[in-house]
């Protein structure tokens, strides 16, 4: 029979804890975001290159973080590299790691972007004298952001969501703690539901504001 008792307040009592696990999480997210997105628009632009050797080495870095799994890639920052004497702490692993794997997706996400711009802007921009790169600076990439940006806001969810992999090397973000915590008092269900419902709000809630600056700000843009 079911006979388990629910003690809520022992999560309670840990929610200073889990908090700061969760601002943790937050940052990770953030940084893996946005050092992401910025080798993603170098790549973008790589994989637009007449040069046969840029479009490799670009195409590479896609494939290997799009073929890969996250956690995987973790293992190689964390384990991998200390092989060759480059040992990482948990935390610059982890954002290393799914930094690489956003700049993977979120290159693929540029090209398309890219690809629906009309080529003539970026011809017109070169013969009004801009070079290449403020050819995408301040014509392409401008217009290229708020095509994708709902794509960019899902990707941003499923990074929170893939730094919960960090606690497998000890580092101590949301899913770390709360596995930490639950180890201490023995009420798993308990940490591990409130840490469900905490990701679960996070995302939806920053799904729901992206929906919404979307229609804001970028509709019929």
């Amino acid at each position: 029979m079911f006979d388990y008792t629910f003690h809520w307040r022992v999560v309670l009592k840990q929610w200073p804890q889990l908090l700061k696990a969760g601002l943790l999480t937050l940052e990770i997210t953030v940084f893996s975001i946005l050092f992401g997105l910025v080798i993603a628009m170098l790549l973008a632009v790589l994989r637009k290159s007449e040069n046969k050797t840029l479009r490799t080495v670009a195409g590479a870095w896609v494939a290997c973080a799009r073929n890969t799994p996250a956690l995987l890639q973790i293992y190689i920052a964390y384990f991998g590299l200390g092989t060759f004497g480059l040992h990482l702490s948990p935390y610059i692993s982890v954002l290393s790691a799914i930094t690489f794997n956003n700049a993977g997706y979120l290159t693929e996400i540029l090209r398309g972007g890219i690809d629906a711009i009309n080529p003539a802007q970026r011809q017109t921009a070169l013969g009004l004298g801009l070079t290449p790169f403020q050819v995408y600076v301040y014509v392409i990439f401008p217009q290229v952001l708020k095509v994708v940006f709902l794509p960019i806001s899902n990707q941003i969810i499923l990074a929170m969501l893939n730094s919960s992999m960090g606690m497998v090397i000890g580092l101590q973000e949301l899913t770390g703690m709360t596995t930490f915590l639950q180890s201490q008092t023995f009420r798993p269900f308990e940490f591990y539901f409130a840490a469900a419902v905490i990701y679960f709000v996070v995302a939806k809630v920053a799904s729901i504001a992206a929906g919404l600056v979307a229609v804001r700000y970028f509709k019929g843009k």
